[in-house]
């Protein structure tokens, strides 16, 4: 009985996303309290060292574990399209684009029925982003560039919604971008930017 008031009261002084060393900081027996609290499912463990607080706060939001888990980083790609209301079409795989080494497909990460997968970004392209709840995700033009970049295409692109999309932003973000990304946009978009009004 102690030991299980013991176990929560530890909890409440972790946040909804914690790792092992936060863990190390309220519980000096750290293995045996995680794996405690696993057992008991008060807690979820996301990967090697990344735990949710279940017991306290529930699942978190799928951007939520995905920024949390390799940081720096941020969500875009198909997601962050839909997410603006670019692309309807739902998306299985969430991208993260981050500054950590620490990606590829084995370190993909399924959540809530959702693939969350972290791609390296070099630090000149880390940008255009923004703050959202507890999570960052790529502005409309930023995705779209970021999703030219990494898949080459961009999803269904005749049924894409783009009237709310800065052209002028979008052209100037395509700077910092290989040249390759801002031919696939043009070749994609072209007649879109022409038709548009600056």
């Amino acid at each position: 009985m102690i030991e299980g008031k013991s176990t929560l009261k530890r909890l409440k002084l972790l946040p909804p996303l914690f790792r092992k060393q936060d863990a190390e900081k309220v519980a000096p027996h750290t293995a045996v309290f995680l794996s405690r609290a696993l057992r008991k499912k008060l807690i979820y463990r996301l990967n090697r060292g990344n735990y949710v607080n279940l017991f306290l706060y529930g699942f978190p939001r799928v951007e939520e574990v995905a920024c949390f888990v390799r940081p720096p980083a941020y969500i875009t790609c198909e997601w962050a399209l839909n997410y603006h209301g670019i692309s309807s079409q739902s998306p299985y795989v969430c991208t993260v684009a981050t500054l950590s080494s620490d990606v590829g497909k084995r370190r993909s990460l399924e959540y809530q029925n959702v693939w969350i997968e972290f791609s390296k970004i070099a630090p000149s392209l880390f940008h255009g982003f923004t703050h959202v709840g507890s999570y960052y995700v790529a502005t409309a033009e930023k995705a779209i560039l970021d999703t030219l970049y990494y898949r080459k295409t961009l999803p269904v692109p005749d049924e894409l919604e783009l009237d709310e999309v800065n052209k002028d932003v979008l052209l100037e973000m395509t700077i910092k971008f290989p040249k390759s990304v801002t031919k696939r946009l043009f070749a994609l978009l072209g007649d879109h930017f022409i038709n548009a009004k600056s």
